[in-house]
């Protein structure tokens, strides 16, 4: 029985804060780690992009969402906040709770949530999906990855392209300076050079899409 990948997204009016978005709809939020404390209380890690720090705590103390808000860290433009999630997370207790999925990446903005996540096995997907429906929330389901499927349920990458990018890697294709050029690396691997350079383009695409920009549709 394989564990299935699934990237999926939420509406902003169904999940925890809600509110802030409403008031405060130029920032972003990324959830850095997810704790279930129990039935009732999520306890995220999240940063906060935003122009005004000022405006998001006092949004986020008035969002019924959020409880014991801490304020950990402070960089430029972005707030790392311990918070409780109290109020609108009933997919989130069903996949950490119910299902001990692993949420992976956690991503939310003024258009909605999206979120990647490990099940253990592909039943425990269709029991959080029928779970949110029986109870009139919306799920939107916009990728599955089966891992038995090879390393492409990770990344989105073919074995040949993670083959080459790793080649890449170790041959310093990516320092700065590069310490091998692409005609040289092309040699290497045994393709032509134009075909390393679609291969590599494509790689860093699903790389940068499975990671970086999650939940984005195929173009």
């Amino acid at each position: 029985m394989s564990a299935t990948i699934v990237e999926l997204e939420l509406p902003l009016e169904e999940f925890a804060l809600s509110r802030t978005f409403s008031e405060l709809d130029e920032i972003e939020c990324e959830v850095e780690r997810f704790v279930a404390q129990d039935a009732d209380h999520v306890m995220p890690f999240v940063w906060i992009t935003g122009n005004d720090g000022d405006r998001i705590k006092a949004a986020l103390d008035r969002d019924e969402s959020v409880e014991n808000l801490e304020l950990v860290s402070e960089l430029d433009g972005e707030w790392l906040y311990r918070m409780e999630w109290v109020d609108h997370i009933e997919t989130l207790i069903q996949i950490l709770v119910e299902e001990q999925g692993s949420i992976l990446a956690a991503f939310g903005d003024e258009s909605g949530w999206q979120l990647r996540v490990l099940f253990a096995e592909r039943d425990a997907l269709s029991r959080t999906y029928d779970y949110c429906q029986d109870a009139g929330l919306t799920i939107d389901i916009r990728s599955i990855y089966q891992l038995d499927d090879g390393r492409e349920g990770r990344f989105g990458l073919t074995d040949e392209q993670q083959d080459t990018l790793e080649i890449a890697y170790e041959h310093g294709y990516f320092d700065v300076p590069r310490e091998i050029t692409l005609t040289d690396l092309a040699t290497e691997i045994g393709i032509s050079h134009q075909a390393l350079s679609e291969r590599l383009r494509r790689g860093q695409k699903s790389v940068l899409k499975n990671t970086v920009i999650i939940g984005s549709e195929d173009e």
